[in-house]
């Protein structure tokens, strides 16, 4: 196999790969930087540059890198099987194991089944496909219409984009799915409503009741949001607002879909984002930490009030006509079984439940000294500077501001690298990552605003 050398991956970059949410000529003009290594909660591009890694790969590299229980079995996978289908009539043994190790993995939480893909985007479009599908063998085939929240991010397919709440991600490829409709997020910063948690977790959740009503609530499918927002800004809700949408789906007989793309193995603190709130879903979307982002791996688990109507109704209406090629990968599936090797022998949910009460502590500290921060939120390690022109006001900057990438580019030239998501920066670091490294983290953070804000 060639290997280009330095010269020629910095001569190539961004000449002929399209990057995902950039503009090809805007990443020629201005390459990316190279990532060419990493070992736990640490990077180098390749130039030898070493950062602490604040991003975790995107939201996935929950374990770290470099686990060599991971890529061992990888690699006995590759030489025992690298691939088979598991389209109707054969399957494989990591496909058993994996989905009887996710029944057993969610027992707690209802689950008895699960569908595999590629990923995040496709966990969603699984997931509203199948509750689609789920009315028409109940008998209800007017239940096609989704209702989602303002600022939720649920992927790229046109399923996902169409109950995206963020324009940003869906005008470039409108119209979109029928049927789709939003409300307000529960976001305690930026609400017309109140400052009071409590009040505005059930002001957004009646929200959710008069929509269902408006719309007829035997015309409504399902209900689909983030247990935390992540992609929107991490977007916390008041702690009475999921208990409060499972009242009202229950009470109107709508499915409630939780997109754990993001939350699902602990990033939150708790092993998946809907525990935090004591809530069982329908269907819940699975991807990134599942394989901890060492192979591309997504999952639409099932609980068992969806799979019973499955397997009780009509044998062509129950079937599932819906597959990647790629579903349950026989690699993928040795790294989400090695993954969930760690997640039970180590105390990986525990540490991101400390280090992140350590981090949104330290964030704070600097958001209180800066005046370019207008919040800081987060739960367990996913975190959230947003930058403000006016703290008074809370007045945003305007899309493509200077500001949110300078800070972000210091942080870089001086060790750490993070992600800049409109005016927001995010941190999602490795859930293995150590206090230590958390407060270089910081540490540079609190330097790069300093450089940034002294002009």
């Amino acid at each position: 196999m060639k290997r280009f050398s330095k010269e020629e991956l910095k001569a190539n970059n961004a000449r002929y790969l399209w990057h995902p949410m950039a503009q090809p000529k805007a990443m020629r003009e201005t390459p990316p930087d190279i990532i060419a290594r990493g070992e736990g909660s640490w990077i180098w591009d390749i130039d030898g540059h070493k950062l602490v890694d604040g991003v975790g790969g995107l939201w996935s590299a929950n374990l770290g890198f470099g686990r060599s229980e991971i890529r061992d079995a990888i690699v006995a996978q590759l030489d025992e099987l690298a691939f088979y289908n598991v389209f109707r009539g054969t399957t494989h043994p990591r496909a058993i194991e994996l989905s009887t190790r996710m029944a057993e993995f969610m027992r707690e939480d209802g689950v008895v089944a699960s569908f595999f893909s590629n990923g995040g985007s496709d966990a969603v479009e699984g997931a509203l496909k199948l509750a689609r599908q789920y009315w028409k063998i109940r008998g209800q085939r007017d239940r096609t219409k989704y209702i989602a929240l303002r600022q939720g991010y649920h992927g790229v397919h046109f399923g996902g984009m169409s109950v995206n709440g963020n324009t940003n991600f869906r005008r470039a490829y409108e119209p979109l799915l029928p049927g789709c409709f939003h409300i307000d997020t529960p976001w305690l910063y930026r609400n017309p409503y109140t400052d009071d948690p409590q009040e505005l977790g059930e002001i957004c959740a009646r929200q959710l009741e008069r929509e269902i009503v408006f719309q007829g609530p035997d015309t409504v499918a399902a209900f689909i949001a983030e247990p935390v927002q992540g992609a929107g800004g991490v977007i916390v809700p008041p702690p009475n607002y999921w208990p409060r949408i499972r009242e009202i789906c229950d009470k109107y007989e709508v499915l409630l879909i939780a997109d754990e793309v993001v939350t699902g193995f602990g990033r939150t603190g708790h092993m998946f984002g809907t525990r935090m709130w004591g809530v069982k879903a329908d269907m819940w979307c699975l991807a990134k930490g599942l394989s901890s982002g060492y192979i591309p791996l997504g999952m639409t688990a099932i609980a068992g009030k969806v799979a019973e109507v499955f397997d009780g109704g009509d044998a062509a209406l129950g079937a599932v006509t819906h597959g990647y090629t790629y579903s349950a990968h026989p690699v993928a599936a040795a790294a989400a079984l090695a993954t969930l090797d760690i997640l039970e022998s180590e105390d990986v949910v525990g540490n991101a439940a400390r280090q992140g009460e350590h981090l949104l502590r330290r964030m704070r500290e600097i958001g209180a000294g800066s005046h370019l921060v207008g919040d800081v939120r987060g739960v367990g390690l996913m975190a959230c500077f947003e930058l403000v022109s006016d703290k008074a006001t809370k007045a945003s900057f305007p899309r493509g501001a200077s500001e949110p990438m300078a800070i972000a580019r210091a942080a870089y030239e001086m060790g750490a690298m993070v992600r800049v998501s409109g005016p927001n920066i995010i941190l999602s670091p490795a859930l293995t990552i150590s206090r230590e490294q958390i407060d270089l983290l910081c540490d540079i953070l609190q330097q790069a605003f300093n450089k940034v804000e002294g002009g």
